[in-house]
């Protein structure tokens, strides 16, 4: 049997605060990429090498999206997001800013500063606004609390820790962490063990509130993450998201709404406000184009 031709792919390299992607444009849905394929893409030796992928599909063409377009029409465009392991993700903080800053840049969206765009993710619509700087914030929605009897433990730390799991809507297990000795000291070169064990994979943080804690009515935390399908990352949006609110329930009734998270690659800003349907979170921070290239699939 013939063997199937190569395809050739215009791909992008971007990152946003070091949390970086393979990310490329398929409105006629001819690239719907298997395992194996991501899997060669994000590999950092023989690949472009990223945390993941970022596929740009008309929502309208996506069956796992299509429903999302009854009530909110205009979130015509669906962020495929694929993990390096090739499994799939609900949502990402961090690659959302990155889809929509290439959208802009390729002419596929028109956005100005102070205008949103919905964007289609496995997570629901969000929406993305652009700020004057070049910045972008993404509106990650409704959290949720989902157990505070979590517990986890990793090569470095002396005995399991306790942690909040939240999702956002990926899920996540937050640790608090008494300094940053502790958080420098900590292999994350394996997945650490969480004890439930989750169904479907989580994303660990490991934090330690800075000081001073609050400057002008922002909090200071500092993150590092394992991120579920990749390992441990130099950023995670939704993770910074999910170590702020945990930072918060920690401090009591007096924690601002606003926090400044200081990752590996950079740092990123949190902000809770309320909703109609209840708290939601934002994530703010850049997105940067690295390189293009044509790659053969």
């Amino acid at each position: 049997m013939a063997s199937t031709p190569p395809q050739t792919l215009q791909v992008e390299k971007a990152h946003g605060t070091g949390n970086d992607f393979v990310v490329f444009a398929d409105p006629d849905g001819l690239h719907d990429l298997s395992v194996e394929q991501v899997q060669a893409l994000c590999d950092r030796h023989r690949g472009v090498g990223a945390d993941g992928i970022l596929r740009a599909a008309r929502s309208a063409d996506s069956p796992e999206v299509q429903g999302l377009l009854a009530s909110e029409p205009e979130a015509t465009w669906f962020m495929d997001y694929r993990n390096a392991d090739g499994s799939l993700a609900e949502m990402c903080g961090n690659g959302i800013r990155v889809f929509v800053d290439f959208l802009v840049r390729h002419s596929l969206v028109s956005l100005t500063p102070g205008q949103t765009l919905p964007v289609a993710t496995r997570g629901g619509v969000r929406d993305v606004t652009v700020s004057a700087s070049g910045h972008y914030q993404v509106d990650l929605g409704r959290w949720r609390l989902v157990d505070t009897d979590t517990l986890v433990h990793v090569p470095g730390l002396d005995v399991p820790r306790p942690a909040l799991r939240l999702t956002v809507p990926n899920p996540h297990a937050v640790v608090i962490l008494a300094s940053n000795e502790e958080l420098d000291a900590l292999d994350l070169s394996a997945l650490p063990d969480v004890r439930p064990v989750p169904e479907d994979g989580i994303n660990v943080e490991f934090v330690v509130p800075q000081e001073p804690l609050v400057t002008d009515g922002v909090g200071h935390i500092r993150m590092r993450v394992f991120e579920r399908g990749v390992g441990e990352t130099l950023s995670c949006g939704t993770g910074a998201a999910t170590a702020a609110l945990a930072a918060r329930h920690f401090v009591g009734d007096m924690a601002p709404h606003h926090w400044r998270v200081d990752v590996p690659g950079g740092q990123l800003s949190v902000r809770m406000f309320p909703t109609e349907e209840g708290e939601h979170v934002a994530l703010s921070g850049p997105a940067q184009r690295v390189f293009h290239c044509e790659v053969e699939i």
